[in-house]
């Protein structure tokens, strides 16, 4: 004769998000550049502008301040960080 198992029932499967640092390479200023005028056509920015010298200009409004991102991997990772905080922050209304 089977046993039931005691405790809760199973919580239904949810998509993991992958860490950040599990890339295999490290990203292009053409990838950088996709994901910047994403960020700012969807309006989590204000305003993305690659510099001469391969930094990165950012500003989240146009009342906020600039900040200068280091290179490619760094606006690749701020993008990251922009879609892991508004996919843990929304509401579960699925």
């Amino acid at each position: 004769m089977a046993r039931s198992c005691a405790g809760p029932p199973p919580q239904p499967r949810r998509t993991a998000i992958r860490s950040r640092h599990s890339r295999t390479s490290i990203p292009t200023a053409a990838e950088a550049g996709a994901w910047a005028e994403v960020l700012v056509r969807h309006r989590f920015l204000h305003a993305a502008v690659l510099a001469p010298n391969g930094q990165w200009l950012v500003q989240s409004t146009p009342q906020a301040p600039v900040r200068v991102l280091d290179g490619a991997a760094a606006l690749v990772d701020l993008a990251a960080q922009i879609q892991h905080h508004t996919r843990t922050t929304r509401n579960d209304t699925r």
